[in-house]
């Protein structure tokens, strides 16, 4: 395979292109459903081909295919050098892109059980289990369970030199239980809502999630919820556990942060962003406590790697550095329009796709006290948790989210639940009142498998590392 990627990349080179890359991805794919003690879906899929981009007179071209032989390589090859030639004829401006060295490498993520290898019988039967503890109570009427793993190959190669292979294992699992009665609905979920949690790990991970374990206490809290009151319309102190945190951050700071969004490439699903290139390194986007970083370098993220969709090698940055807006999350053609490298966040969600600026593990960069010290120091407010819905504005700032549960605080104790939170804010005015962030015995890495952007969209996996934080005077409840 190796030899054929040089062949075709020693062709473009003779082409005469500014720059030329190929990446030849295959990428396999299991995915198991329970719903009511019955298996809702099962599948097993493999995709596999490539795609050449191709940089001529300043001008991109892209061309891919399934047919993986030398002579459909060719002859992609050539088809993207004329669609590049053809975008020159409009060029307005040609792309520069920024330096990148030529590494030649290989990776594997790290795991210790091949999910592929576990029997299909144990894996159901878990999800099976959960299920059935899930829907000890007449009440609990909905109950589901899934799990979904991935392993993506991806071999890189550019006319610059580089060539790279890489091999990703993604684990993820998650239940949920509905419960109903009269015409209250009310949903708990576990470890997190819209599918679990997702880690490059092995099945070792879903045996360390303790699904079973859990099933009770999350068919109990749903249950109890039918009973609750609705969280009050006010302004308060909340505390806002890691899970929700994790799509916080993912919709007020990750994407925004987004350098195509900001320069107008690519705005569409996730729309444009407020923070403009006169922000960078003026913008008090929070307070002192929030530190906001991209690191595609942490072990057992789903945004982790060695290597991006250009070759960039994974690394560390700052975007929020005690509360200062500090760095964009670049490619190599926006990072030259700042006059620096890329940070290495363009990936693509297959071979047959133009790799984009995407999230790697952005995170809240845990602070000082546990989260029971912080309950503690908190006279009033309410702790929320576990994400229901979520709405915000094509510029990332307006933003109102809904989680599944919240317990009032009062003189520092948890007291009460009540149903339905909801509580809305303005991206800087929001980072900016936080004045504590939980320590890194509360902080978790959450996986996120779902994130949309582009067109045609692109689904990308992400993570965020986060631990609960306080926010103050946040508007909570539905005002009527």
């Amino acid at each position: 395979m190796k030899e054929k990627i040089r062949t075709t990349v020693s062709h473009l080179k003779r082409s005469g292109v500014d720059y030329a890359d190929l990446r030849l991805v295959r990428k396999t794919t299991e995915s198991i459903a329970v719903k009511n003690n019955n298996v809702e879906s099962l599948s097993r899929d493999e995709n596999y081909g490539f795609g050449i981009r191709v940089l001529y007179s300043g001008a991109w071209g892209f061309a891919s295919s399934s047919i993986v032989t030398p002579a459909e390589m060719k002859r992609v090859a050539e088809e993207a050098i004329e669609i590049a030639k053809a975008s020159a004829t409009t060029l307005k401006k040609p792309v520069i892109l920024a330096e990148c060295d030529p590494y030649v490498d290989s990776y594997a993520s790290k795991y210790e059980i091949d999910p592929f290898s576990v029997p299909l019988e144990e894996k159901i039967g878990l999800l099976l289990e959960v299920n059935s503890v899930l829907l000890k109570d007449k009440r609990a009427k909905v109950a589901k369970s899934s799990m979904d793993f991935y392993d993506t190959r991806k071999f890189f190669a550019s006319t610059e030199g580089a060539l790279l292979e890489q091999e990703i294992l993604e684990s993820g699992v998650g239940m949920e239980v509905t419960a109903i009665e009269g015409g209250e609905v009310q949903k708990r979920s576990y470890p997190s809502s819209h599918g679990g949690d997702f880690a490059t790990r092995g099945y070792e991970f879903v045996r360390a999630m303790d699904l079973v374990g859990s099933a009770e206490r999350v068919r109990e809290e749903a249950v109890a919820l039918l009973k609750a009151k609705p969280l009050p319309s006010t302004s308060a102190t909340i505390i806002i556990t890691g899970s929700q945190m994790a799509l916080q951050v993912h919709e007020s700071c990750g994407h925004p942060t987004e350098l195509d969004r900001v320069l107008g490439t690519e705005i569409s699903l996730a729309g444009g962003s407020f923070l403009s290139l006169d922000k960078l390194d003026n913008l008090q986007y929070g307070s002192k406590v929030v530190d906001i970083t991209a690191d595609a370098s942490l072990e057992g993220g789903l945004g982790s790697f060695a290597y991006d969709d250009e070759g960039v090698k994974a690394q560390r940055s700052y975007l929020v550095k005690e509360g200062r807006f500090v760095g964009y999350l670049t490619s190599r053609e926006t990072a030259a329009v700042l006059n620096q490298r890329s940070n290495g966040t363009m990936r693509a969600d297959g071979w047959n796709r133009l790799p984009l600026i995407r999230m790697t593990n952005i995170n809240l960069e845990p602070g000082e006290p546990s989260l029971e010290e912080l309950i503690a120091d908190t006279k009033s407010g309410y702790l929320l948790d576990t994400n229901k819905s979520w709405s915000i504005d094509d510029q990332r700032l307006n933003f109102q989210f809904g989680t599944e549960i919240a317990w009032e605080i009062r003189n520092g104790k948890l007291r009460g639940i009540f149903k339905n939170p909801v509580y809305t804010g303005i991206t800087p005015e929001f980072w900016n009142s936080c004045d504590a962030v939980c320590n890194r015995k509360d902080w978790h890495l959450w996986g996120i498998p779902n994130c949309g952007k582009g067109e045609p969209q692109q689904v990308m996996h992400v993570a965020h590392g986060t631990s609960p934080a306080r926010f103050h005077n946040v508007k909570i409840g539905v005002s009527r």
